[in-house]
C-alpha cells in the first residue's frame, strides 16, 4: 500500500430523507432561494440549499460541538 499523506475518505452515500415544514417555513426558504440567487446571480433549488443551511447551523453551534464532544 502506498504511503500516502490523505487518509481514506468517509463514505460521503448521501442519505436521503423527508420532511414537512410549515407554510412560513416553506416561504421563508423559498425568498432565501431568491436572495440567494441575487447575491451569487445563480439560481439553486431549496432542496439543495437546506444540506448546506444545516451544515452552517450546526457548524456554528457551540453548545453542539461541546456536547458531542463528551
Amino acid at each position: 500500500m502506498p504511503d500516502i499523506k490523505l487518509a481514506q475518505l468517509r463514505d460521503r452515500t448521501p442519505v436521503k430523507l423527508s420532511i414537512s415544514v410549515t407554510p412560513d417555513l416553506n416561504q421563508a426558504l423559498n425568498d432565501y432561494a431568491a436572495l440567494y440567487a441575487q447575491a451569487y446571480g445563480r439560481e439553486e433549488p431549496v432542496v439543495d440549499l437546506i444540506p448546506a443551511m444545516l451544515v452552517a447551523f450546526i457548524e456554528s453551534d457551540r453548545g453542539f460541538k461541546k456536547g458531542r464532544a463528551k
